[in-house]
């Protein structure tokens, strides 16, 4: 709404397997995600779009400047997200064992209502800060991620997890904004964010002090007046619509 109130055109999707889109079997890799990302904009004829991406909407983004280069994006703004491995391997160290997601799988397969009640409790760091969102969000939160697929929900895991993205940075060759919490307890910035900063040449990184991962909530005006300022900086050519 606050993007739409600036003036821009504001076009927001649901990935396949979540929301109201179709629940289709297969799919859930970066490179098909991202085509279709592609799809959509090739559909509605757009152009000198900015791409917005929080959480592994980021690898969407990333994936699809590689596969299709920036010809059609003016600027692109990632937050919170995954970039640019979140996996521990032997050349990432410092990544995430792949025990942890293994035991997310577990738990999603086991009881995914019970799952998501703790893990929407991380995203938005409830207990670490006083209030940060309302039981209510908590529980809007949940029914949003219950509306999923089964399949889509194992599938993405694996997607966020394991997908390398270092490559595709080189091919952000746009005005980049960076936004991520400091105390991001589902995606660490210290493995994400704070890399990818350092890669994106002419990238402009702002972390939010104590922020959870959940910070569209949590920090939402102060979002609302970064992401227009951004745009406002990088004007898309004739003032064409943004994505």
């Amino acid at each position: 709404m606050a993007l739409a109130n600036a003036g821009y055109r504001t076009i927001a999707y649901d990935r396949r397997g979540f929301g109201r889109s179709e629940q289709t079997w297969s799919g859930y890799d970066y490179d098909r995600l991202s085509e279709d990302l592609s799809d959509l904009i090739e559909d509605l004829q757009l152009r000198d779009i900015s791409l917005i991406g929080f959480s592994m909407g980021g690898g969407e983004i990333a994936r699809y400047l590689t596969r299709h280069s920036a010809k059609r994006v003016s600027s692109v703004a990632l937050i919170s997200t995954v970039l640019p491995l979140m996996l521990q391997t032997s050349d990432n160290i410092s990544g995430v064992p792949s025990t942890v997601f293994e035991k997310m799988k577990l738990g999603i397969n086991k009881d995914r209502p019970e799952f998501l009640s703790s893990f929407f409790k991380e995203f938005y760091n409830w207990g670490l800060m006083s209030g940060p969102v309302s039981s209510d969000m908590l529980e809007w939160s949940k029914s949003i991620a219950m509306q999923a697929g089964l399949k889509a929900c194992l599938d993405c895991v694996d997607a966020f997890s394991q997908t390398d993205f270092r490559p595709d940075l080189k091919s952000f060759t746009v005005p980049t904004l960076i936004i991520h919490g400091s105390s991001d307890q589902i995606v660490p910035i210290d493995l994400t964010s704070r890399c990818t900063a350092k890669e994106i040449k002419h990238a402009s990184f702002i972390e939010y002090a104590g922020a959870p991962h959940g910070l569209f909530a949590t920090h939402k005006t102060r979002l609302n007046v970064d992401l227009i300022a951004f745009l406002g900086e990088h004007p898309a050519p004739e003032s064409q619509p943004h994505f």
